[in-house]
C-alpha cells in the first residue's frame, strides 16, 4: 500500500461500546468459528499484471486494488486487476490514495468514482477504501492541521457516500492517525478500518475503533500469479460476513 515499510506502531487503544457501534451502523466483522478468516492481497501498478487465476488457486479470497491517486494518477493496470480478480471470482475493492494538501477531499472522491472506485451489489465488490497515512512527499501530516485533516476526510467520505450509497473503508496505521488527526473518532461509527501494522500478533488500533475489519499484516508476501512482494491482510469474520460486506446486508 505504502511507498516503504511501515513503522512498528504505537499502542493507543480506546474501548468503544459494540452495541453502541452496531446501533450506529458500523460494519464490523462477525467472527464465524465454522469459517478460517479469508486472506487476501493489494495490489497497484508496481506488481503489473496479475495472473488471477493462479491467486485463487492459492486461495486467497478478496483483492484491493489501487485505483487513483490525488486527482492526477490512476494505476495503468487497474482495469486488468479489478475486472481480472473479479473474473477469478475474488472479491474485490479500489482503493484512493489520499493526497490532503493537494486538492479538497471531494475533488479526489470525485476522481475516484470517475475512474472505477465505484460499487456495484455484485457479491463480489466492496465499497473503496480511502487511504490516509504517512505523506510519502513531504511533511508527515502533509503540512495540514489535525482540525483540518479531520475536515478533508469528512470532505471525502461524504462525497463518496453521496456518490455510491455506500460509506468508504478508511486504511490507515494507529501511529499517523493518533499523531495526525489527533486520534479523531468522527469515522469510528461509520467507516470500517483496514488497519496497518506488521510484525505483530495483533494490530495497535487509532484511538476510538475497538475493532478492525481488514488488517494489513505484512508487506512482502509472496503469492503465486504476483510478481514480487505484496502486501497480505486478513478479513476479520467469515466469508459470509465479507460478502454481506460487499452487498451492505445484514
Amino acid at each position: 500500500m505504502t511507498r516503504f515499510a511501515l513503522p512498528r506502531k504505537r499502542s493507543v487503544i480506546a474501548v468503544v461500546a459494540a452495541i453502541a457501534m452496531l446501533a450506529a451502523g458500523l460494519w464490523l466483522a462477525r467472527p464465524a468459528s465454522a469459517d478460517a478468516p479469508p486472506e487476501g492481497i493489494d495490489v497497484s501498478g508496481h506488481q503489473g499484471d496479475v495472473d488471477w487465476g493462479a491467486v485463487a488457486g492459492a486461495g486467497i479470497q478478496f483483492a484491493m486494488i489501487k485505483a487513483t491517486e490525488g486527482t492526477s494518477y490512476t494505476n495503468d493496470h487497474f482495469a486488468q486487476q479489478y475486472v481480472g480478480s473479479y473474473e477469478a471470482g475474488l472479491i474485490r475493492g479500489a482503493y484512493h490514495f489520499g493526497l490532503p494538501n493537494v486538492s479538497s477531499g471531494a475533488d479526489q472522491a470525485n476522481y475516484l468514482v470517475d475512474h472505477g472506485g465505484g460499487w456495484s451489489a455484485d457479491n463480489q465488490t466492496l465499497p473503496a477504501t480511502l487511504d490516509i497515512e504517512w505523506n510519502p512527499y513531504g511533511a508527515a501530516c502533509y503540512g495540514m492541521s489535525a482540525g483540518s485533516l479531520v475536515a478533508w476526510t469528512h470532505d471525502f467520505l461524504n462525497t463518496y457516500k453521496a456518490r455510491t450509497g455506500r460509506d468508504a473503508l478508511v486504511y490507515t496505521a494507529a501511529s499517523w492517525w493518533n499523531d495526525c488527526m489527533a486520534g479523531s473518532t468522527d469515522f469510528v461509527a461509520s467507516n470500517p478500518l483496514w488497519i496497518a501494522h506488521y510484525g505483530v500478533s495483533t494490530p495497535n488500533m487509532p484511538n476510538g475503533w475497538p475493532v478492525y475489519t481488514f488488517w494489513q499484516y505484512t508487506s512482502t508476501g509472496s503469492v503465486p500469479g504476483v510478481s514480487g512482494n505484496c502486501d497480505r491482510n486478513i478479513f476479520n469474520g467469515s466469508r459470509d460476513r465479507l460478502i454481506a460486506l460487499a452487498n451492505n446486508t445484514p
